[in-house]
Protein backbone atom coordinates (compact mmCIF):
# COMPACT_ATOMS: atom_id res chain seq x y z
CA UNK A 1 0.00 0.00 0.00
CA UNK A 2 1.33 3.30 -0.59
CA UNK A 3 1.48 4.23 3.24
CA UNK A 4 4.26 1.70 3.42
CA UNK A 5 5.90 3.57 0.24
CA UNK A 6 6.85 6.65 2.46
CA UNK A 7 4.20 9.28 1.15
CA UNK A 8 5.28 12.15 3.43
CA UNK A 9 2.11 14.75 4.45
CA UNK A 10 2.04 18.41 4.06
CA UNK A 11 0.44 20.15 6.50
CA UNK A 12 -1.47 24.18 6.29
CA UNK A 13 -1.88 26.41 9.28
CA UNK A 14 -5.86 26.24 10.51
CA UNK A 15 -6.47 30.07 9.94
CA UNK A 16 -6.75 31.78 13.16
CA UNK A 17 -6.00 28.89 15.47
CA UNK A 18 -2.01 28.70 14.61
CA UNK A 19 -2.50 24.49 14.47
CA UNK A 20 -0.65 23.33 11.83
CA UNK A 21 -2.86 20.44 10.53
CA UNK A 22 -2.58 17.34 7.69
CA UNK A 23 -3.97 18.52 4.75
CA UNK A 24 -6.05 15.19 4.53
CA UNK A 25 -8.04 14.52 7.86
CA UNK A 26 -9.72 11.94 9.04
CA UNK A 27 -13.86 11.72 9.36
CA UNK A 28 -14.61 8.83 11.65
CA UNK A 29 -17.73 8.79 10.50
CA UNK A 30 -18.20 5.09 9.23
CA UNK A 31 -16.55 3.28 12.03
CA UNK A 32 -19.58 2.46 13.53
CA UNK A 33 -19.91 -1.16 14.63
CA UNK A 34 -15.82 -1.63 14.34
CA UNK A 35 -14.13 -4.21 15.95
CA UNK A 36 -11.49 -2.35 18.36
CA UNK A 37 -8.32 -3.94 16.08
CA UNK A 38 -10.27 -2.61 12.96
CA UNK A 39 -10.15 1.15 14.47
CA UNK A 40 -6.64 0.44 15.96
CA UNK A 41 -5.83 -0.42 12.64
CA UNK A 42 -6.72 2.94 10.54
CA UNK A 43 -5.46 5.15 13.35
CA UNK A 44 -2.21 3.17 13.16
CA UNK A 45 -2.51 4.05 9.16
CA UNK A 46 -3.33 7.50 9.58
CA UNK A 47 -0.51 8.51 12.13
CA UNK A 48 2.12 6.46 9.84
CA UNK A 49 1.49 8.63 6.98
CA UNK A 50 1.03 11.90 9.57
CA UNK A 51 -2.67 12.24 9.19
CA UNK A 52 -3.26 14.63 12.45
CA UNK A 53 -6.38 15.74 12.71
CA UNK A 54 -9.88 13.65 13.66
CA UNK A 55 -13.43 14.93 13.91
CA UNK A 56 -15.22 13.17 16.53
CA UNK A 57 -19.15 14.75 15.75
CA UNK A 58 -20.29 11.37 16.52
CA UNK A 59 -22.40 11.15 19.05
CA UNK A 60 -22.54 6.96 19.72
CA UNK A 61 -20.89 6.54 22.65
CA UNK A 62 -19.62 3.07 21.19
CA UNK A 63 -18.13 4.93 18.27
CA UNK A 64 -16.38 7.55 20.97
CA UNK A 65 -15.02 4.53 23.09
CA UNK A 66 -13.23 2.74 20.50
CA UNK A 67 -11.71 5.76 19.20
CA UNK A 68 -10.40 6.62 22.77
CA UNK A 69 -9.35 3.26 23.03
CA UNK A 70 -7.06 3.97 19.50
CA UNK A 71 -5.84 7.47 20.60
CA UNK A 72 -4.73 6.17 23.92
CA UNK A 73 -0.55 6.65 24.32
CA UNK A 74 -1.11 8.73 20.92
CA UNK A 75 -3.40 11.54 22.22
CA UNK A 76 -0.44 14.21 21.59
CA UNK A 77 -0.06 12.92 17.54
CA UNK A 78 -3.57 14.48 17.24
CA UNK A 79 -5.81 17.65 16.77
CA UNK A 80 -9.00 16.53 17.25
CA UNK A 81 -12.40 18.60 16.40
CA UNK A 82 -14.90 17.81 19.78
CA UNK A 83 -18.37 19.18 19.26
CA UNK A 84 -21.04 20.79 21.43
CA UNK A 85 -24.64 19.76 21.12
CA UNK A 86 -24.07 16.29 19.34
CA UNK A 87 -26.05 14.21 21.62
CA UNK A 88 -26.93 10.50 22.31
CA UNK A 89 -30.35 9.94 23.43
CA UNK A 90 -32.38 7.01 23.81
CA UNK A 91 -29.89 5.13 21.75
CA UNK A 92 -30.15 8.01 18.83
CA UNK A 93 -28.35 11.22 17.77
CA UNK A 94 -30.08 14.16 18.75
CA UNK A 95 -28.67 17.96 17.78
CA UNK A 96 -29.66 19.92 20.73
CA UNK A 97 -28.60 23.48 22.75
CA UNK A 98 -30.32 22.21 25.73
CA UNK A 99 -27.97 22.09 28.57
CA UNK A 100 -29.10 19.25 30.20
CA UNK A 101 -27.70 17.26 27.09
CA UNK A 102 -24.87 19.23 25.48
CA UNK A 103 -22.83 19.17 28.77
CA UNK A 104 -23.11 15.62 30.51
CA UNK A 105 -22.59 14.95 26.15
CA UNK A 106 -19.34 17.01 25.88
CA UNK A 107 -18.40 15.48 29.09
CA UNK A 108 -18.91 12.01 28.55
CA UNK A 109 -16.55 12.46 24.67
CA UNK A 110 -13.82 13.76 26.77
CA UNK A 111 -14.35 10.67 28.93
CA UNK A 112 -14.81 8.17 26.17
CA UNK A 113 -12.03 9.36 24.13
CA UNK A 114 -9.73 9.66 26.86
CA UNK A 115 -8.60 13.08 27.35
CA UNK A 116 -9.10 16.13 28.89
CA UNK A 117 -9.17 18.99 26.27
CA UNK A 118 -10.05 19.02 22.67
CA UNK A 119 -8.55 21.23 20.08
CA UNK A 120 -11.01 22.17 18.58
CA UNK A 121 -14.34 22.68 20.11
CA UNK A 122 -17.32 22.98 17.62
CA UNK A 123 -20.44 24.69 17.72
CA UNK A 124 -22.46 21.96 16.23
CA UNK A 125 -24.37 22.03 12.80
CA UNK A 126 -25.57 25.40 13.10
CA UNK A 127 -27.67 25.75 9.22
CA UNK A 128 -29.95 28.70 9.96
CA UNK A 129 -29.17 32.13 10.55
CA UNK A 130 -32.22 32.26 13.14
CA UNK A 131 -30.11 29.52 15.58
CA UNK A 132 -26.48 31.49 14.30
CA UNK A 133 -28.18 34.33 15.82
CA UNK A 134 -29.13 33.07 19.07
CA UNK A 135 -26.64 31.43 19.92
CA UNK A 136 -24.36 34.12 19.15
CA UNK A 137 -26.57 36.56 21.01
CA UNK A 138 -25.52 35.07 24.09
CA UNK A 139 -27.19 32.39 26.59
CA UNK A 140 -26.40 29.12 28.32
CA UNK A 141 -25.18 27.31 24.94
CA UNK A 142 -22.53 29.94 24.31
CA UNK A 143 -21.67 30.67 27.83
CA UNK A 144 -20.50 26.94 28.79
CA UNK A 145 -18.43 27.20 25.46
CA UNK A 146 -16.59 30.03 26.25
CA UNK A 147 -16.29 28.71 29.83
CA UNK A 148 -14.39 25.43 28.01
CA UNK A 149 -12.22 27.55 26.38
CA UNK A 150 -11.22 29.67 29.07
CA UNK A 151 -10.50 26.63 31.02
CA UNK A 152 -8.07 25.03 28.29
CA UNK A 153 -11.15 22.30 27.73
CA UNK A 154 -11.26 23.26 24.32
CA UNK A 155 -8.45 25.68 23.00
CA UNK A 156 -10.08 27.06 19.70
CA UNK A 157 -13.54 27.92 18.92
CA UNK A 158 -14.95 26.62 16.07
CA UNK A 159 -18.32 25.88 14.40
CA UNK A 160 -19.81 23.61 11.68
CA UNK A 161 -22.31 24.26 9.13
CA UNK A 162 -23.62 23.68 5.48
CA UNK A 163 -25.22 26.69 4.93
CA UNK A 164 -23.21 29.41 2.88
CA UNK A 165 -25.08 31.86 4.76
CA UNK A 166 -24.33 31.23 8.29
CA UNK A 167 -20.36 30.32 7.08
CA UNK A 168 -20.24 33.70 5.98
CA UNK A 169 -21.45 35.00 9.17
CA UNK A 170 -19.24 32.83 11.07
CA UNK A 171 -15.87 33.92 8.74
CA UNK A 172 -17.10 37.56 10.05
CA UNK A 173 -17.56 36.84 13.69
CA UNK A 174 -14.62 37.71 15.70
CA UNK A 175 -15.15 34.60 18.26
CA UNK A 176 -15.21 31.93 15.72
CA UNK A 177 -11.47 31.24 14.86
CA UNK A 178 -11.85 28.39 12.18
CA UNK A 179 -15.33 26.54 10.27
CA UNK A 180 -15.93 22.94 9.10
CA UNK A 181 -17.83 22.91 6.20
CA UNK A 182 -19.33 20.85 3.19
CA UNK A 183 -17.60 21.52 -0.14
CA UNK A 184 -17.20 19.40 -2.85
CA UNK A 185 -16.89 20.44 -6.98
CA UNK A 186 -21.14 19.30 -7.32
CA UNK A 187 -22.28 21.12 -4.19
CA UNK A 188 -20.10 24.46 -5.38
CA UNK A 189 -21.40 24.24 -9.11
CA UNK A 190 -24.20 26.34 -10.32
CA UNK A 191 -25.15 27.14 -13.94
CA UNK A 192 -23.70 30.56 -14.73
CA UNK A 193 -26.85 31.45 -17.32
CA UNK A 194 -29.11 29.14 -16.05
CA UNK A 195 -29.46 26.92 -19.02
CA UNK A 196 -27.83 23.60 -20.29
CA UNK A 197 -25.84 25.44 -23.10
CA UNK A 198 -24.13 27.48 -21.20
CA UNK A 199 -23.82 25.32 -17.95
CA UNK A 200 -19.76 25.23 -17.46
CA UNK A 201 -18.15 28.14 -17.12
CA UNK A 202 -14.25 28.12 -17.72
CA UNK A 203 -12.84 25.92 -14.92
CA UNK A 204 -9.56 25.84 -15.53
CA UNK A 205 -9.81 30.02 -14.89
CA UNK A 206 -11.57 29.62 -12.04
CA UNK A 207 -14.91 31.61 -10.68
CA UNK A 208 -17.08 31.59 -13.44
CA UNK A 209 -18.64 27.82 -12.78
CA UNK A 210 -19.01 28.32 -8.82
CA UNK A 211 -21.76 29.48 -6.93
CA UNK A 212 -20.60 33.26 -6.63
CA UNK A 213 -22.05 33.05 -2.83
CA UNK A 214 -19.57 30.42 -2.22
CA UNK A 215 -16.55 31.40 -3.90
CA UNK A 216 -17.46 34.83 -1.81
CA UNK A 217 -17.47 32.87 1.36
CA UNK A 218 -13.92 30.97 0.57
CA UNK A 219 -12.72 34.43 -0.53
CA UNK A 220 -13.54 36.18 2.89
CA UNK A 221 -12.25 33.53 5.07
CA UNK A 222 -9.12 34.26 3.65
CA UNK A 223 -9.18 37.70 4.41
CA UNK A 224 -10.54 37.09 8.18
CA UNK A 225 -7.87 34.19 8.41
CA UNK A 226 -10.80 31.84 9.36
CA UNK A 227 -9.39 28.31 8.55
CA UNK A 228 -11.89 26.06 6.98
CA UNK A 229 -11.98 22.01 7.50
CA UNK A 230 -13.73 20.08 4.36
CA UNK A 231 -16.41 18.07 5.21
CA UNK A 232 -18.31 15.76 2.44
CA UNK A 233 -15.82 16.24 0.04
CA UNK A 234 -16.46 13.16 -1.98
CA UNK A 235 -20.61 13.94 -1.58
CA UNK A 236 -20.96 10.66 0.58
CA UNK A 237 -19.45 8.94 -2.39
CA UNK A 238 -21.26 10.08 -5.45
CA UNK A 239 -18.80 11.82 -6.98
CA UNK A 240 -16.97 8.33 -6.71
CA UNK A 241 -19.54 6.55 -9.18
CA UNK A 242 -20.26 7.83 -12.70
CA UNK A 243 -23.98 6.89 -12.82
CA UNK A 244 -24.33 9.06 -9.56
CA UNK A 245 -22.23 11.67 -10.70
CA UNK A 246 -23.89 15.00 -11.31
CA UNK A 247 -20.57 15.07 -14.24
CA UNK A 248 -21.38 12.16 -15.88
CA UNK A 249 -18.13 10.19 -14.77
CA UNK A 250 -16.71 9.30 -11.83
CA UNK A 251 -14.43 11.80 -10.51
CA UNK A 252 -11.05 9.71 -7.97
CA UNK A 253 -10.45 11.12 -4.10
CA UNK A 254 -7.45 12.43 -5.27
CA UNK A 255 -9.15 14.91 -7.22
CA UNK A 256 -12.23 15.69 -5.26
CA UNK A 257 -9.56 16.45 -2.36
CA UNK A 258 -7.24 18.47 -5.12
CA UNK A 259 -10.36 20.52 -5.88
CA UNK A 260 -11.24 21.21 -2.29
CA UNK A 261 -7.76 22.45 -1.18
CA UNK A 262 -7.31 24.71 -4.02
CA UNK A 263 -10.13 26.53 -2.44
CA UNK A 264 -9.05 29.87 -0.69
CA UNK A 265 -8.96 29.19 3.47
CA UNK A 266 -9.47 25.50 3.05
CA UNK A 267 -6.74 23.72 5.39
CA UNK A 268 -7.74 20.10 5.65
CA UNK A 269 -9.89 17.54 3.87
CA UNK A 270 -11.72 15.27 6.01
CA UNK A 271 -11.86 11.97 4.22
CA UNK A 272 -14.50 9.71 5.85
CA UNK A 273 -12.26 6.28 5.74
CA UNK A 274 -13.74 2.63 6.08
CA UNK A 275 -9.87 1.67 6.06
CA UNK A 276 -6.64 1.80 4.82
CA UNK A 277 -7.94 1.06 1.48
CA UNK A 278 -9.35 4.36 1.39
CA UNK A 279 -6.97 5.85 2.82
CA UNK A 280 -4.46 4.99 0.30
CA UNK A 281 -7.01 6.21 -2.54
CA UNK A 282 -6.87 9.70 -0.70
CA UNK A 283 -2.92 9.32 -0.73
CA UNK A 284 -2.65 9.34 -4.51
CA UNK A 285 -3.34 12.95 -4.15
CA UNK A 286 0.04 13.17 -3.48
CA UNK A 287 1.39 10.57 -6.21
CA UNK A 288 -1.02 11.36 -9.13
CA UNK A 289 0.63 12.97 -11.74
CA UNK A 290 -0.66 16.63 -12.43
CA UNK A 291 -2.94 15.19 -15.54
CA UNK A 292 -4.47 13.30 -13.08
CA UNK A 293 -5.33 14.73 -10.84
CA UNK A 294 -6.79 17.45 -13.46
CA UNK A 295 -10.52 18.16 -12.29
CA UNK A 296 -10.98 21.32 -14.28
CA UNK A 297 -11.09 18.72 -17.32
CA UNK A 298 -13.60 16.57 -15.78
CA UNK A 299 -15.97 19.71 -15.06
CA UNK A 300 -15.61 21.50 -18.14
CA UNK A 301 -15.80 19.30 -20.63
CA UNK A 302 -18.95 16.55 -18.72
CA UNK A 303 -21.65 15.80 -20.88
CA UNK A 304 -24.05 18.51 -20.58
CA UNK A 305 -26.94 15.55 -20.46
CA UNK A 306 -25.44 14.12 -17.06
CA UNK A 307 -27.34 16.92 -15.45
CA UNK A 308 -31.02 16.59 -16.96
CA UNK A 309 -33.10 15.31 -14.17
CA UNK A 310 -30.30 15.53 -11.65
CA UNK A 311 -29.72 18.01 -8.87
CA UNK A 312 -26.71 20.17 -8.41
CA UNK A 313 -28.38 21.47 -5.24
CA UNK A 314 -28.33 24.69 -7.13
CA UNK A 315 -31.30 26.75 -5.63
CA UNK A 316 -33.25 27.67 -8.90
CA UNK A 317 -36.29 25.74 -8.13
CA UNK A 318 -37.05 28.32 -5.17
CA UNK A 319 -38.83 29.78 -3.48
CA UNK A 320 -41.12 26.86 -2.10
CA UNK A 321 -45.20 27.23 -1.75
CA UNK A 322 -44.80 25.22 1.34
CA UNK A 323 -41.33 26.17 2.22
CA UNK A 324 -39.38 23.51 1.97
CA UNK A 325 -35.44 23.92 1.06
CA UNK A 326 -35.18 21.75 -2.06
CA UNK A 327 -31.74 21.18 -2.67
CA UNK A 328 -31.32 20.56 1.57
CA UNK A 329 -34.08 17.67 1.02
CA UNK A 330 -32.21 16.41 -1.95
CA UNK A 331 -29.23 16.57 -0.96
CA UNK A 332 -29.80 14.66 1.95
CA UNK A 333 -31.48 12.00 0.01
CA UNK A 334 -28.72 11.64 -2.61
CA UNK A 335 -26.25 10.92 0.47
CA UNK A 336 -28.87 8.49 2.01
CA UNK A 337 -28.83 6.80 -1.31
CA UNK A 338 -25.89 6.31 -1.63
CA UNK A 339 -25.34 3.55 1.28
CA UNK A 340 -27.06 0.26 1.60
CA UNK A 341 -29.16 1.64 4.55
CA UNK A 342 -29.58 5.27 5.34
CA UNK A 343 -27.24 6.31 7.69
CA UNK A 344 -28.44 7.65 11.06
CA UNK A 345 -26.63 11.29 10.68
CA UNK A 346 -28.33 11.58 7.67
CA UNK A 347 -31.44 10.54 9.00
CA UNK A 348 -31.19 12.85 12.15
CA UNK A 349 -30.20 16.08 10.11
CA UNK A 350 -33.21 15.36 7.35
CA UNK A 351 -35.58 14.96 10.85
CA UNK A 352 -34.05 18.40 12.18
CA UNK A 353 -35.50 20.03 8.59
CA UNK A 354 -38.30 22.57 9.85
CA UNK A 355 -39.96 22.07 6.35
CA UNK A 356 -39.85 17.97 5.00
CA UNK A 357 -40.72 15.84 1.98
CA UNK A 358 -43.50 14.93 3.48
CA UNK A 359 -45.02 18.62 3.18
CA UNK A 360 -44.96 18.86 -0.48
CA UNK A 361 -48.18 19.75 -1.70
CA UNK A 362 -47.24 18.53 -5.42
CA UNK A 363 -47.84 21.72 -6.65
CA UNK A 364 -44.74 21.42 -8.46
CA UNK A 365 -44.57 25.04 -9.09
CA UNK A 366 -40.72 24.68 -8.60
CA UNK A 367 -40.26 22.55 -11.68
CA UNK A 368 -40.64 25.01 -14.29
CA UNK A 369 -37.76 26.86 -12.14
CA UNK A 370 -35.28 24.27 -12.39
CA UNK A 371 -32.57 24.18 -15.30
CA UNK A 372 -31.94 20.41 -15.40
CA UNK A 373 -35.40 19.51 -15.50
CA UNK A 374 -35.67 17.38 -12.12
CA UNK A 375 -38.88 15.88 -11.36
CA UNK A 376 -38.92 17.67 -7.82
CA UNK A 377 -42.31 16.67 -6.37
CA UNK A 378 -41.49 13.26 -7.65
CA UNK A 379 -38.49 13.17 -5.82
CA UNK A 380 -40.44 14.61 -2.87
CA UNK A 381 -42.12 11.65 -3.12
CA UNK A 382 -39.30 9.32 -2.87
CA UNK A 383 -37.89 11.16 -0.25
CA UNK A 384 -40.88 10.85 1.86
CA UNK A 385 -41.29 7.62 1.26
CA UNK A 386 -37.35 6.54 2.46
CA UNK A 387 -37.02 9.32 5.44
CA UNK A 388 -40.20 10.23 6.50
Amino acid sequence: MLFLKGIFMKYRVLGKTGLKVSEIGFGGEWITGWEQERVNELIRACEKVGVNILDCWMADPSVRAALGVALAGHRDKWIIQGHLGSTWQDGQYVRTRDMAFVKPAFEDQLRLLQTDYVDLGMIHYVDTMEEFNAIMAGGPYLEYAQELLAAGTIRHLGLSTHSVEVARAAAAHPAIEMIMFSLNPAFDTMPATGTLDDLFGDFSAGGNGIDPDRANLYAECAQTNTGITVMKPFAGGRLLDAEKSPFGVAMTASQCIAYCLDRPAVASVMAGLKGPDQLEDALRYYTDSEEALNYASILSTAPQHSYVGRCIYCGHCQPCAVGINIATVNKFYDLATMQPEVPASVQAHYDALPAKASDCIGCASCEPNCPFGVPIAQKMADTAALLG
